[in-house]
């Protein structure tokens, strides 16, 4: 990893009478025939008697069958008619909305504010846990007793395209989508001509950089690959052992690195490599996988397996320069109230830039039977008022909000530059399967788990191109798995 080397290569009812016998007659002389003798009582009478028995049972039947035809009517009514009539009447269709993040008391205020404007609909929000989630969604949906409305990350869609419900153009049109959005959400959520989802925030993968390791060192933060191999090294403490006291930077291992599917996926992006078709760049694929896993291995190492996770050791002082998300300044601060760091673009290769996005969607069960409500409530969520107002209910509980995934509203965030920076590479982001903590143990989780096999096994002596060669063979099998 030397200072003039080539960061990334790019090569390419009735009832019956009985029977009753004649009399055999004796052999004589015939008379005039008279009238047959018989024992059975007249017809008359047999008849009146029948009558007289079956009558009562007749009327009783008839009484019994009204009233089990009305108490059937009231059951129908009392536990059909009302409640569907409760339900789609005067205010009273319910939308369930699956959320993860926020919490009730930070989502009841937009909630509130929509149902006063459509009183005929009311909002029941559901913070999830996040684990299980992906498949205790589709089973619920599947079911019938899923949400409405919930939430779902980025690269999600092919595992969800059989409960997502596009969006028609009265929720929002496409020149509306286009205009409001990210060029990265428009990739995402746009699939044969259709929308599939509503983003309230986007999130980009930046670089914390402790402030006194870095004024201390008289650097200021890199903005390219070479400048970052640079400073990561300077900033680099080792005692008389070799063992690494002050990290430079956290990159180069797998199991240790917070965000390290991330951090290879973007230097993949950044390397024109295409994880959905990894063999078709099979010798810039292995470029990046060298270079990423050389900040362990080089002589010049400035990270190494035995270190804490990456995250951890920001916290404490004993990393310069850590990858990261919008949601790691609180977790980092959590832990480590006084610790000063700034946050700022990732370095890039010459003459491009790319960042990596990871962020959560609102999306329509397409099971749902209430979808003019939730389209109703889809379309409030991308009004430009009520994503400032939720932004400015999330800072009541953290230092910022999530940050806005509308372009129009990025430079309202300009005067904090801590939220800032996330949305500033949003123009020029790219996404990928190969994103962590979507906790999805599908498509993500086993992409990322060929991904973590490629790193240690270089680790371990092999070769790059080997080591990426044994991933895309592995990728493909997942993505051919969700019909990709």
């Amino acid at each position: 990893m030397d200072n003039d080397q080539t960061v990334f290569q790019n090569p390419e009812p009735s009832v019956p009478q009985e029977s009753v016998p004649t009399p055999a007659l004796p052999s004589q002389p015939q008379a005039e025939p008279g009238p047959v003798q018989s024992n059975l009582p007249p017809a008359s009478n047999y008849q009146s008697d029948t009558v007289k028995t079956s009558s009562p049972i007749k009327k009783l039947l008839k009484i019994l069958l009204g009233v089990f035809v009305i108490f059937s009517l009231i059951a129908i009514v009392f536990f059909v008619v009302l409640p569907n009539f409760s339900k789609n009447a005067g205010g009273t269709v319910t939308l369930k909305y699956w959320g993860l993040w926020e919490s009730s008391k930070t989502m009841q205020g937009i909630i509130s504010d929509f149902e006063r404007e459509n009183p005929n609909i009311k909002v029941e929000y559901a913070r999830q846990d996040i684990k299980q989630y992906r498949e205790r969604l589709l089973t619920r949906i599947n079911n019938g007793t899923g949400p409405d409305i919930f939430r779902f990350h980025n690269t999600w869609y092919p595992m969800l395209s059989g409960v997502l419900l596009p969006l028609p153009s009265d929720v929002i049109s496409k020149s509306d989508f286009s205009k409001n959005f990210y060029p990265v959400v428009q990739k995402d959520l746009v699939k044969n001509g259709a929308i599939y989802g509503i983003p309230l925030e986007v999130d980009t993968l930046s670089l914390f950089i402790n402030t006194q390791l870095l004024s201390s060192a008289g650097l200021n933060p890199p903005t390219n690959w070479v400048d970052f191999i640079n400073d990561a090294r300077i900033m680099t403490t080792k005692d008389e052992n070799g063992k690494i006291k002050v990290a430079g930077a956290g990159l180069g291992t797998y199991d240790n690195i917070t965000h390290a599917s991330d951090i290879v996926s973007m230097l993949f992006l950044q390397n024109t490599v295409d994880p959905n078709n990894l063999q078709a760049s099979s010798a810039r694929g292995a470029d990046a996988l060298s270079f990423y896993s050389s900040f362990a291995t080089d002589a010049n190492n400035v990270w190494d397996n035995t270190l804490d996770p990456s995250i951890l050791a920001f916290s404490k002082g004993n990393l310069a320069m850590y990858f990261g998300y919008s949601w790691d300044y609180f977790n980092i601060k959590l832990q480590s109230p006084n610790l000063t760091f700034e946050i700022v673009p990732v370095p890039q290769l010459p003459d491009r830039s790319v960042a990596m996005a990871s962020y959560w969607v609102e999306g329509a069960s397409v099971k749902s039977t209430h979808q003019k409500e939730a389209f109703l409530f889809l379309k409030y969520l991308s009004r430009k008022d009520v994503v400032e107002k939720l932004y400015a209910d999330e800072a009541k509980e953290r230092p910022f909000g999530e940050p806005y995934a509308r372009i129009d509203l990025a430079d309202t965030l300009k005067q904090n530059q801590n939220v800032y920076t996330f949305v500033s590479q949003a123009p020029y982001a790219s996404s990928s399967f190969f994103a962590d903590s979507t906790f999805d143990n599908g498509l993500n989780q086993q992409s990322n788990t060929y991904l973590g096999n490629a790193v240690n096994s270089m680790l371990n002596g092999s070769s790059p191109q080997s080591a990426f060669d044994t991933l895309s063979q592995g990728v493909l099998q997942v993505l051919h798995k969700y019909g990709q």
